[in-house]
């Protein structure tokens, strides 16, 4: 049986790995700077805004995999009973290569910035604009499903389940 709402783990695990996405996306510059001095040739002096996004990759990358591992176990709640055919394979397809993209980006990041690896930076490029517009396509479909279509979908993240 699928329960009815989310845990507060699982509630608590999602708003951290947005928030640490979020700061990925806002305080990328120093990286970006820093591979770019690297690839130049030069060394890249220690800044903590560079440590900040390796560890924050990190992070992500862990807390995605605990999380996975909380619904596995614990299972997701059902998608609203209004839901089409076609809702329900865009939001399982939105959220399993979401899950994806928070696994695969932190992992080529790695690849790219301890291994050197310029086909990784390429790759990390590219998931991290995925994951952007995947995002944007997450709250655009909480937003509306919360503001047009009010099912009240938005409480399964806000609210913990009791049951």
């Amino acid at each position: 049986m699928k329960p009815a709402g989310y845990s507060r783990l699982q509630i608590s695990l999602h708003w951290i790995i947005m928030l640490l996405v979020a700061l990925q996306f806002i305080f990328h510059d120093s990286i970006s700077e820093a591979w770019d001095k690297i690839e130049g040739g030069l060394e890249a002096a220690f800044n903590p805004m560079v440590a900040m996004h390796v560890f924050g990759g990190i992070l992500i990358l862990l807390l995605t995999l605990w999380r996975l591992a909380v619904r596995r176990k614990r299972g997701a709640p059902a998608l609203p009973e209004t839901e089409s055919a076609v809702q329900r394979i865009a939001a399982h397809a939105t959220h399993h290569t979401l899950y994806l993209l928070l696994i695969l980006t932190p992992i080529s990041g790695a690849v790219a910035w301890f291994g050197g690896v310029e086909k990784a930076a390429d790759g990390h490029e590219v998931l991290k604009t995925l994951m952007l517009i995947l995002v944007a396509l997450h709250v655009l479909a909480a937003l509306f499903h919360q503001f047009v279509l009010k099912n009240n979908l938005l409480d399964r993240m806000r609210t913990e389940d009791k049951g």
